[in-house]
C-alpha cells in the first residue's frame, strides 16, 4: 500500500446521487458513523438493509425506522435486490457479505460515499482535523438549528438530548453538517462549499506513514473546496496556520479563529476551568456581513480551551461560511447540549462523579485531562483517569505522549489496548504506556473485569472520574456508579 492512499477507493472519482443506487446494504449498520448513513438513506426513501456483528439499540432504532436488519454476517443478508453496499475502511474483503457483493459484481460504496451521493444541489460544511471534529460539527448543527437554517447532519456521534434518544443524523433543508474522517483520505470525497480544519496532527500513521503525508492530503482537502466557498482554519495550530496561508496564497479564500494575535476571530480572556467556558472575541478583519472590531462574548457549557476553540471554529463556518446571524449562532453555541462521549456526565454516587470522554489519541486525552484538572482544581477533589488505549499501533508510537498527557492527573488506571482493527504487537500492552507516566499513582490493570473494583477502591468523595478511550471502557462508568452507590448504602 502506498503511504496515503487508499487503494480500495477512488475519492477522487464522481459518485452517483442517492436516488440512482437502489436498495442499499450496509455491512456494520450498526456503528456510530455507518447508522448515521443509513438514517439519511432511509429518510430519502431508499429500501436499506443491514448487518452487524451484534445486536445493539442502534439495530433496533433503525427497524424501526424501516431498516431491515440482521444479527451476523452471512452472505445471504446481501438480498437479491441489493444493488448497492456501503463499508467503511474497517470492513475486510473477506467479510462474508462484502465478498458476496464482489462476485455478484454489485456497486460499492465507502461510508463517506455514502454521504456525498445526498449532496448534490446542497450546500455542504465538511469538519475535519485530528481534534474536535465531532464536537466541532455537533456546535455547528446546533448553531445552525437556533439560526433557523434546518441543517442535515452526519456526526460521529449523537447528540445528547435530555430523554437520552438523541441521533446522530438527521434531514433538513438547509446546509448539510458532515464530519469528515480523514483516517483513510475518504475526506476527499465531498467537495464542500466550506471546509472546516480544526488541526492537523500525525495520526493514524498506520494509513499516512508520516506527517509530510498528512499534511499534503489536507492540501488535497482544501483542493476539494468548491468555487466560491470558504477554508476556516485555527490559526493556533501549526499545520492548520500552514494550510490556511498556502490555500490564501493559491488564491483561496480563508478565515482563522483562536487565540494567536493573527486570528482573524481572536479569542482572549479565555476561561475554561468550569462546566462553562467563556471568552471575549474580536473581529480583526471584516468577515461577511460582520465589520471588524466586532465584539462579543463566546460561552459554551463544557470544560476546556480546546471546547472553546470547537465553539469557534463552528461560529466562524456558520456566520463568514454560511452567512447567518451572529447573536443566534452565540445563543445555539451558549445551549449546545454535547454529543455522546464528549465529556459527558455518566453520574455521580458517594460524592463522586463520572465523566466518559472518547479521547483517544494524545493530543485529546492531554485535552480532556487539562479539563477535568481546571474542574479539580477549582471544586477540590482529585482527578482520577481511567484509560483505555486504542490501536496497538497508535499505542506503540505515542507511548511517551500518552504518559505525558495523563501525567497531569492524580491517579491513573491503564487497561490493557483495545485492538479494534489490528492484531496485537509483541510487546505492546496498557503497561508500555503505565511504565511512563510521571508523577500520579498508577495501576496497571490487565484484567478488564477487576477495573471497577479496582477504581471503586481507589477513590474518595470529591473525586472526578474519567473514563477514557475509544473502544469499551465507555461500560465501565454505570458499573462503578452502582458498586460506589451500594458501598454508600453498606
Amino acid at each position: 500500500m502506498t503511504a496515503g492512499v487508499n487503494d480500495r477507493f477512488d475519492f477522487t472519482a464522481p459518485v452517483p446521487p442517492v436516488a440512482d443506487l437502489g436498495p442499499v446494504h450496509f455491512i456494520a449498520i450498526g456503528g456510530s458513523g455507518m447508522s448515521g448513513v443509513a438514517r439519511m438513506f432511509l429518510a430519502a426513501g431508499v429500501p436499506v438493509s443491514g448487518s452487524d456483528a451484534r445486536d445493539s439499540a442502534t439495530l433496533r432504532a433503525l427497524e424501526a425506522e424501516g431498516a431491515r436488519v440482521f444479527v451476523g454476517q452471512d452472505a445471504a443478508n446481501v438480498g437479491p435486490e441489493v444493488e448497492t453496499v456501503v463499508i467503511s475502511s474497517a470492513i475486510r474483503e473477506s467479510n462474508p457479505e462484502l465478498a458476496a457483493a464482489r462476485e455478484r459484481g454489485l456497486r460499492v460504496l465507502h461510508r463517506a460515499q455514502g454521504i456525498a451521493a445526498l449532496l448534490p444541489g446542497r450546500s455542504a460544511v465538511a469538519v475535519a482535523g485530528a481534534n474536535g471534529k465531532t464536537t466541532t460539527s455537533g456546535m455547528l448543527t446546533v448553531a445552525l438549528q437556533h439560526s433557523g437554517a434546518d441543517p442535515s447532519y452526519v456526526l460521529g456521534s449523537p447528540l445528547t438530548t435530555p430523554d437520552g434518544h438523541g441521533t446522530n443524523a438527521a434531514p433538513g433543508t438547509g446546509p448539510f453538517v458532515i464530519e469528515a474522517d480523514e483516517s483513510d483520505g475518504s475526506f476527499l470525497t465531498y467537495h464542500p462549499d466550506v471546509a472546516v480544519v480544526t488541526n492537523i496532527k500525525p495520526d493514524h500513521l498506520d494509513f499516512y506513514g508520516d506527517l509530510a503525508t498528512i499534511e499534503a492530503t489536507f492540501t488535497r482537502f482544501a483542493a476539494t473546496i468548491a468555487e466560491g466557498g470558504l477554508l476556516v482554519a485555527a490559526a493556533d495550530d501549526r499545520g492548520a496556520a500552514t494550510l490556511a496561508a498556502a490555500h490564501h496564497e493559491a488564491g483561496g479564500a480563508v478565515a482563522t479563529f483562536g487565540t494567536d494575535e493573527s486570528a482573524d476571530v481572536w479569542l482572549t480572556e479565555l476561561r475554561p476551568d468550569a462546566m462553562t467556558a467563556t471568552a471575549h472575541l474580536t473581529w480583526q478583519r471584516d468577515l461577511a456581513e460582520i465589520p471588524a472590531g466586532t465584539t462579543r462574548t463566546l460561552s459554551v457549557p463544557l470544560p476546556g480551551a480546546h471546547n472553546l476553540a470547537n465553539a469557534a471554529a463552528a461560529l466562524v463556518a456558520a456566520t463568514a461560511g454560511l452567512g447567518q446571524d451572529l447573536d443566534a449562532v452565540l445563543a445555539g453555541l451558549a445551549a449546545y447540549p454535547g454529543t455522546h462521549r464528549r465529556f459527558e456526565r455518566v453520574g455521580e454516587a458517594a460524592g463522586v462523579l463520572v465523566v466518559d470522554d472518547y479521547a483517544h489519541n494524545p493530543d485529546k486525552v492531554a485535552a480532556v485531562v487539562r479539563a477535568g484538572r481546571g474542574l479539580v482544581d477549582s471544586d477540590g477533589g482529585r482527578l482520577v483517569v481511567v484509560f483505555q488505549p486504542h490501536l496497538y499501533s497508535r499505542t506503540r508510537d505515542f507511548a511517551s505522549d500518552f504518559a505525558a498527557g495523563l501525567s497531569a492527573a492524580d491517579v491513573v488506571v491503564l487497561l490493557d489496548v483495545y485492538a479494534a482493527r489490528e492484531d496485537p504487537l509483541e510487546g505492546v500492552s496498557g503497561a508500555t504506556i503505565a511504565d511512563l507516566v510521571n508523577g500520579p499513582q498508577v495501576h496497571y490493570v490487565s484484567d478488564r473485569d477487576a477495573v471497577v473494583p479496582t477504581v471503586a477502591d481507589l477513590v474518595e468523595q470529591g473525586d472526578l472520574v474519567l473514563t477514557v478511550g475509544a473502544g469499551d471502557v465507555t461500560e465501565l462508568g454505570g458499573p462503578l456508579l452502582e458498586q460506589l452507590a451500594e458501598r454508600e448504602r453498606a
